[in-house]
């Protein structure tokens, strides 16, 4: 779909996009019809590790893969989101997982929410022209799954609109303290016990680069100084991760088939320098 000269290979290529991963969960809960899909037909409290990978799949796929990869695991998620239907209880809407607009909102709250880690957390930066081609990248990508490409934004100016836009349909439900609770303090489960410190310090940088009026909103309070703390820890820790013994650790939450994705785009990155 993109290729090694792409904005997008070397923003969710780099470790700190799974931040951005985790942020985008959290935001993406604040749009109730979004929420009620989730809160509905999603099986992420009984297999989270699984729920995670096959979203992580599908970003690497349609990322890094050619676009037969990408229509692949887009026509994948397209049959689930079929059978994903029924009406919010929050505010009486129906809603559907193939709904343009829902669609919409998940896709610029991921698609951002990897500019927001890696300008926060990566060492080296992007220039204004560099991330409105990273915005202007991701439309085509939402386009399979039905987006039409012109509703998407396409340019770090245009995505701040669509923000304000849709600002005033964002709530906090039941559900939705649960979906943001799960993420911030995964439970103690067999498969989790062992990843439980990396996620929880992943959540909290993720918190770190939410806007203030959205924590209040969610009730995710963290106190800035837990802010700073991460600002400055993350990096070095994100470098880490590209050394040989601590290259292959992000696949144990991602799962091996993203990670490879990754690893793959990240070889001819290098080649291609």
């Amino acid at each position: 779909m993109l290729g090694p000269e792409s904005v997008a290979w070397r923003v969710i290529g780099h470790p700190v996009s799974i931040v951005g991963g985790l942020r985008s969960l959290m935001l993406q809960a604040l749009h109730p019809l979004a929420m009620a899909g989730v809160a509905q037909h999603s099986d992420y409290r009984r297999r989270p590790l699984d729920r995670l990978r096959r979203t992580s799949h599908y970003g690497a796929a349609t990322t890094f893969g050619d676009r037969a990869t990408a229509e692949k695991a887009a026509a994948r998620v397209r049959a689930i989101h079929a059978r994903v239907r029924g009406v919010d209880p929050v505010t009486g809407k129906p809603y559907s997982a193939d709904d343009p607009d829902t669609q919409l909102w998940v896709h610029c709250v991921e698609w951002h929410s990897f500019l927001a880690a890696y300008r926060a957390y990566a060492t080296s930066r992007l220039s204004p022209e560099e991330e409105d081609r990273y915005i202007a990248e991701g439309a085509p990508i939402a386009a399979l799954l039905g987006v039409p490409e012109e509703t998407v934004p396409h340019t770090v100016g245009e995505m701040r609109a669509y923000f304000a836009r849709v600002r005033p349909q964002l709530c906090v439900s039941d559900s939705t303290r649960d979906a943001i609770a799960f993420v911030l303090n995964p439970p103690l489960t067999r498969e989790l016990i062992p990843l439980q410190v990396p996620l929880r310090v992943t959540a909290a940088a993720a918190v770190a680069i939410i806007p203030h009026d959205l924590r209040r909103l969610a009730g995710i309070g963290q106190p800035r100084v837990v802010d700073g703390l991460l600002r400055a820890a993350v990096p070095p820790a994100a470098a880490a991760l590209r050394l040989p013994l601590l290259r292959d650790a992000p696949s144990l939450v991602l799962g091996p088939e993203s990670h490879e994705l990754g690893r793959q785009a990240r070889r001819r990155l290098a080649e291609a320098a």
